[in-house]
């Protein structure tokens, strides 16, 4: 049996490891009142039976990952993007249409959403070629061919799930790395000029109807405010109606009433702004900001670039969900279908999200190690 290294324990993140507990805790919890009104009395909630075990999958893989060295992960980065990017292709084959996309595999009562794991595989991939080939040294578009290689082909998989919201933030999280190239802006602007002639040609083309449709009610919710503006618009009504202290814990009256048909998923944030009011959001967005600032002190601190360019992707796939979540329920983007890390209702989202953290404890963990 292989010994375990003391250093490991000595060195451990404790704060690190506390911000993950707590935000995974307070979700859980917030969890079971944005559930509540559903479930029999006395008892939990099928979705927060199946968080618990999601959490206890995901918290075993933490532990996994803490105790292997990440330099491992080195030599395996390309297998383990490569099974992730077929994971989600086998969706176009195996999963059925589920609300306008195909995007879970489901055996029975199991479900799983492979796109949560291609960003794992996207952050390894994309952490292994830059060790190879420093951001620092790019400074010319076409230097980004493998990275846009490595980007490109989950995202390509996913938009042929027809899962707009996740192929968007899959793409947000391998432009995490942007800020390190060297390239000119007037480089950039070509491309913001090829990007704004993509866009259109993705609207035309690229989008369902339901998917314009919500582009639509986000720049004007109040045209249809029975049925595609519905929810939105209760939810800034949640959100506005919680104050400065909130209505307490299973009190908040739009979510026990269930005026948000999502509110355990997309819009598990206005559960907390009605039940915690302002001062229990500022808590919230405070740990999460604390959370992203102290993954990019890891990245500064490593030893090597493989683990600095990990830890900067796990930000990355912290970052952009909480950030488009947030505001997507205050009205500040479209409704894409995309959860809050730790706290919305989703196995396969809270198991990728603790193995990211386990990957950032790793990283944190061994810069002593050298």
């Amino acid at each position: 049996m292989a010994r375990i290294d003391r250093r490991v324990l000595s060195n451990f993140d404790w704060p690190l490891f506390a911000l993950a507990l707590v935000l995974a805790a307070m979700g859980l919890g917030n969890l079971v009142s944005a559930t509540h009104a559903g479930s029999v009395p006395g008892e939990l909630s099928s979705e927060v039976q199946r968080q618990l075990v999601a959490i206890a999958i995901g918290g075993l893989a933490l532990v996994a990952l803490v105790l292997v060295d990440y330099r491992r992960l080195e030599r395996l980065a390309i297998p383990i993007y490569i099974a992730s990017c077929l994971l989600v292709a086998s969706t176009l084959v195996l999963a059925p249409m589920h609300r306008g996309s195909q995007s879970w595999l489901m055996y029975g009562p199991i479900r799983m959403q492979p796109s949560e794991f291609a960003k794992i595989g996207l952050v390894l991939a994309l952490s292994r070629s830059f060790q190879l080939h420093p951001p620092t040294e790019i400074r010319r578009l076409r230097d980004l061919w493998r990275p846009g290689l490595i980007i490109a082909i989950p995202v390509g998989l996913i938009v042929l799930q027809r899962d707009m919201g996740v192929a968007v933030l899959t793409l947000l999280i391998g432009a995490t790395y942007l800020p390190f190239v060297q390239i000119r802006w007037r480089a950039w602007a070509s491309v913001g000029a090829a990007g704004a002639m993509a866009l259109v040609g993705i609207w035309l083309f690229a989008l369902q109807g339901y998917q314009r449709t919500r582009i639509v009610d986000f720049l004007e919710p109040g045209r249809d405010p029975l049925a595609s503006g519905y929810q939105v618009i209760q939810s800034r009504i949640a959100i506005g109606s919680g104050g400065m202290f909130g209505k307490g814990w299973l009190e908040g009256t739009q979510t026990q009433l269930r005026f948000l048909p999502t509110q355990h998923t997309d819009f598990i944030f206005s559960v907390i702004a009605e039940e915690w009011g302002f001062a229990g959001t500022a808590v919230v967005l405070g740990l999460y900001l604390t959370l992203l600032l102290w993954g990019l002190l890891v990245a500064r601190r490593s030893r090597d670039a493989f683990g600095s360019m990990i830890a900067v992707g796990v930000v990355g796939i912290l970052f952009w969900p909480a950030m488009i979540n947030i505001a997507m329920v205050i009205g500040l983007f479209p409704v894409i279908g995309v959860a809050l890390p730790l706290f919305s209702y989703g196995g396969s989202a809270m198991i990728a999200a603790l193995v990211a953290m386990g990957l950032l404890l790793s990283v944190s963990m061994r810069r002593y190690m050298f």
